[in-house]
C-alpha cells in the first residue's frame, strides 16, 4: 500500500470495511423493498398486504442465520464452559 498503512492497521481496515458494507447492505434493502419508501404505493395511506410485509422481514441474512447456533464465537465459549 503506502509508507502510512502499517500491518497493524489491518484489522481496523477489515473491521471498518465489514461494518460499511452492512450499511450499504441495509440501506440499499430499505430503499429498493422498503414498502413504506417504494413510489409506487405512495397515493394508497393503507397497505394492507401481509405477504408483501412478511417477504420484507424474512430476508434472506435471517434465514440464514436462524439456522446457524446463537454463538459468536464458539470455540471461545467451547474452551471456558468445558468442565476441567
Amino acid at each position: 500500500m503506502g509508507r502510512w498503512m502499517k500491518p497493524e492497521v489491518y484489522p481496523l481496515l477489515a473491521a471498518m470495511t465489514f461494518v460499511a458494507s452492512m450499511c450499504v447492505f441495509q440501506l440499499t434493502r430499505n430503499l429498493l423493498g422498503n414498502p413504506d419508501v417504494n413510489k409506487t404505493r405512495r397515493s394508497m395511506p393503507v397497505w394492507d398486504n401481509r405477504e408483501e410485509g412478511e417477504k420484507y422481514v424474512e430476508h434472506g441474512l435471517r434465514k440464514f442465520l436462524r439456522t446457524r447456533p446463537p454463538e459468536i464465537m464458539p470455540t471461545i465459549n467451547h474452551f471456558f464452559s468445558e468442565d476441567k
